[in-house]
């Protein structure tokens, strides 16, 4: 390494620059100067240079110790090593294969800041490194635990309570609650991994060595924690791995070490009943900031809010773009209440069809004709995108029953109907969805009259037989008879045909009438032969 050009303007027995010396005082002993508050001040280019050189040497460092942190620029680069500012007279040399990634390519510049520690001053020379590795002596060992800088380590096998790791031509031993920050359910996939460790104790001149990573990776934790809560805003979308999911809602690491809370409100567009509907351990989601409030408290100083929701875009801004009045879609039912039930038809974007608009029947509750999660056909009827409203029809989805209904079911048909109500002016039948006819009382009386009073015994739910009479298409009215009984015209001109006068003379006159001039010619021809 050479000195900075600066070395040859300081005085050799002190670290402070050499006063200043005017041409004019050189021969003349050395007085306070003095000033005159009336004459303006006059700056030379001796004392520009002098002032620059004092701030320049007063921001160096005369002396490292090994194990010290330094954040230095690099400002060259070279074939096997990279040269950087230490901030003291001397630059620092880090090797260039302790930078390279995995696909043995420097992903840095001149010009970047990394944060090194010194492992070595020798002759002037500063020796720097992410971490102490390669064989070396005990005093290496010693000023690493002493400046708690790390050490490069893999660690070779699993032994009882922990690992047994090779550091610097050693063996050492790592507790298994040391080798990480969380639990670890399976130790041998630590096995043949390369780490860095901080050394804790060291015993026996170095045949006794513990190591802790988790402590190190802790540093890691709180220098980001530090780092995070000075940069994060409200508003920021970041990149986020869920951690933890509780029944209201769940937790993401956001940096290493920093979690905010996604509460179950913001974990998608959609309605969520459970968390778990939305996301799953591990998995990585997108996030705003919502808010950053410190609390005070040792074991969680820090309480972030997330949201889910508000990384994505609202599906309610382009709401026309996809959907129009008419439009006929499918949907999924995601909840029944006493005045209809809501139809989700995208995240975000769920209607209400109103129980007036389920069924062309009539119905006391949604729950009678469809579930929570089944999929139907609805038809869009208005879109209110201030209100973020969209009311749907799943009948009008089904199509009006009563187009054509005069072709359907005409006059004198028999057709098979169930019972949906009793009233005392008769029963309302249904013969299908939207279609109920009426089956006056006065026909279920004549029936009763002729021996159908099984008729009146029936229950709602039951199937009956009737014959349509007629139809309103304008007030949407079916008026219904009894289909296996003769209505009352046809008893009449039974009971008139049954007893016309030719059928009473047959019955009552000439058949008696030969009978009895059989008999009396009988009686005769007896007493003649007497």
């Amino acid at each position: 390494m050479t000195d900075k050009p600066e070395d040859h303007f300081k005085n050799p027995d002190s670290t402070e620059p050499s006063p200043e010396i005017s041409p004019e005082a050189s021969h003349e002993p050395y007085k306070e100067p003095t000033e005159d508050p009336q004459e303006p001040k006059t700056t030379t280019d001796e004392e520009d240079f002098a002032t620059l050189l004092e701030n320049s040497m007063s921001s160096a460092k005369d002396d490292l110790r090994v194990g010290e942190e330094i954040n230095g620029e690099i400002i060259s680069i070279g074939n096997q090593g990279i040269f950087i500012n230490t901030g003291t007279k001397v630059d620092g040399v880090v090797e260039k294969n302790e930078l390279v990634n995995e696909n043995n390519e420097l992903e840095y510049r001149v010009g970047d800041v990394l944060k090194l520690y010194v492992i070595s001053i020798d002759d002037g020379e500063i020796r720097l490194s992410r971490a102490m590795s390669g064989p070396g002596s005990e005093n290496r060992l010693y000023d690493a635990q002493k400046s708690a800088v790390p050490v490069e380590g893999r660690v070779t096998e699993t032994c009882k309570g922990g690992f047994r790791v090779a550091i610097m031509g050693k063996t050492a031993f790592c507790p298994v609650s040391q080798m990480d920050v969380n639990y670890i359910e399976n130790p041998e996939e630590y096995v043949g991994k390369d780490y860095e460790f901080l050394i804790t104790r060291i015993e026996s001149r170095g045949k006794n060595i513990v190591v802790s990573r988790r402590d190190l990776l802790n540093r890691y934790i709180a220098e980001e924690r530090e780092k995070f809560l000075r940069t994060a805003q409200p508003g920021d979308i970041l990149e986020a791995r869920i951690t933890r999911i509780m029944s209201y809602g769940a937790f993401a690491e956001v940096a290493p070490g920093v979690e905010g809370m996604i509460h179950i409100s913001e974990l998608g567009w959609s309605r969520v009943e459970r968390p778990e509907e939305a996301v799953s351990i591990n998995d990585t989601v997108q996030v705003a900031v919502l808010g950053i409030e410190q609390t005070g408290d040792k074991n969680r100083p820090v309480k972030i809010s997330l949201s889910m929701k508000s990384a994505m875009a609202d599906p309610w801004t382009t709401i026309f773009d996809r959907y129009a009045e008419g439009d006929k879609l499918r949907g999924t039912v995601t909840r029944l209440a006493d005045f209809g039930a809501f139809v989700e038809l995208e995240p975000g974007i769920e209607g209400l069809v109103h129980i007036s608009e389920i069924s062309h029947r009539r119905i006391a509750k949604a729950g009678d004709v469809i579930s929570s999660g089944d999929v139907v056909a609805v038809t869009v009827k208005k879109i209110d995108s201030a209100a973020r409203r969209i009311s749907l029809s799943m009948k009008d989805a089904e199509g009006d029953p009563w187009v054509d209904i005069e072709k359907t079911y005409p006059i004198g048909q028999s057709v098979a109907g169930r019972i949906e109500k009793k009233e005392k002016f008769g029963f309302f039948i249904e013969l299908e969805p939207g279609i109920t006819g009426l089956l006056p009382a006065s026909k279920i009386r004549n029936a009763a009259e002729k021996g159908g009073k099984d008729i009146e015994q029936l229950k709602p739910g039951d199937t009956i037989r009737v014959v349509v009479d007629t139809i309103d298409t304008t007030s949407r009215k079916m008026s219904l008879g009894l289909g296996d009984a003769p209505d009352e015209d046809d008893w009449k001109a039974y009971e008139k045909e049954a007893i016309r006068p030719e059928a009473k003379q047959q019955s009552s006159g000439g058949g008696l009438g030969d009978l009895a001039e059989k008999l009396k010619a009988a009686m005769k021809d007896q007493q003649q032969e007497e």
